[in-house]
């Protein structure tokens, strides 16, 4: 009996955000606006990086990598939340969940890598200044940019082929809008889950690393900025430094939120929206934190509107 449960899962059925057309139509809107939002910021910026000589520098080569990055992250599931809302349904097939966690993890992780890496950059930028140009050359910038990609695929593969190598028998509804790897483990035969762990402890410890050697950095870039004896120089190193602190900042608070919290059946609602922020937020807020407190890109994509003009 439980095998033929197992073989049964052919689509999943994800959490709706509304029940009533009106809220189903006002979520579409809603959701197509910060995904219109968040390409267009991305997109400005990588346009900007790309096309002006200027910003061929390593702080903009990662800028760039996180801006492709970003538009990854939105667009495994916002598009597919989107047109749930529009057609009213709710069904995902087995190929695209699994299709959505592989980009998914795929994508965060990358990022998550690749803001490690912009830690280092400024850490660099701050500490170690001399050496600036031999450490950061751009034959070491592309291999740090496509290690920070690798390993975030890696990780993808390795948790999508562990998940979904699980036999699921409690159902194929996801209490969530997307593809979660939590939410699709609890659909698993009760003893299956534990293959999982290895794969979660696996991230968690590449998770780790990765926020301790950022508050490290940061340690000692705020070390080395106090030191500085000009007030200007002091400004001016604080004011490049808090935008990647604000993104890393946003980056970790809702990831750990989201991952702390035990997929409740009491408080959907909440798991909902706790997911929305987590998943959605970043990606469409970067570049507007970028480019608000950055004179150089500012000036370039003010340049990009006037030539569209």
């Amino acid at each position: 009996q439980q095998m033929s449960n197992v073989s049964s899962v052919s689509e999943f059925l994800l959490l709706a955000f509304a029940e009533t057309r009106e809220l189903q139509l006002l979520h579409f809107t809603l959701f197509l606006g910060i995904y219109l939002a968040a390409l267009l910021g991305n997109g400005l910026i990588l346009s900007a990086v790309a096309c002006h000589h200027r910003l061929h520098t390593p702080m903009y080569f990662f800028l760039l990598n996180l801006a492709l990055l970003d538009v990854g992250c939105i667009s495994p599931t916002l598009p597919k939340a989107m047109a749930n809302a529009l057609w009213d349904t709710r069904a995902i097939s087995y190929q695209g969940c699994a299709a959505q966690v592989l980009f998914f993890v795929f994508f965060f992780g990358s990022e998550y890598s690749i803001l490690t890496i912009m830690t280092y950059d400024r850490y660099v930028a701050i500490c170690k200044a001399l050496h600036y140009g031999s450490l950061l050359g751009s034959r070491a910038c592309a291999q740090m940019a496509a290690a920070a990609w690798g390993s975030g695929f890696l990780n993808a593969v390795l948790h999508t082929a562990t998940t979904f190598s699980l036999p699921l028998c409690q159902g194929n509804a996801v209490d969530q809008f997307f593809c979660e790897i939590p939410q699709i483990i609890k659909l698993s035969c009760s003893d299956a889950y534990l293959r999982e762990v290895g794969a979660l402890v696996f991230s968690v410890s590449l998770v780790l690393g990765c926020f301790v050697f950022i508050v490290l950095s940061y340690v000692q870039i705020f070390r080395a900025v106090l030191r500085m004896p000009s007030e200007q120089g002091r400004h001016k190193a604080f004011s490049t430094r808090l935008p990647h602190l604000a993104v890393v900042s946003l980056f970790v608070s809702t990831g750990t939120s989201a991952s702390l919290r035990h997929p409740s059946n009491s408080f959907p609602s909440l798991d909902l929206v706790v997911s929305f922020l987590y998943s959605v937020l970043p990606p469409a807020v970067n570049p507007l934190i970028y480019s608000m407190r950055n004179q150089e890109l500012k000036d370039v994509i003010n340049k990009q509107f006037k030539h569209l003009l």
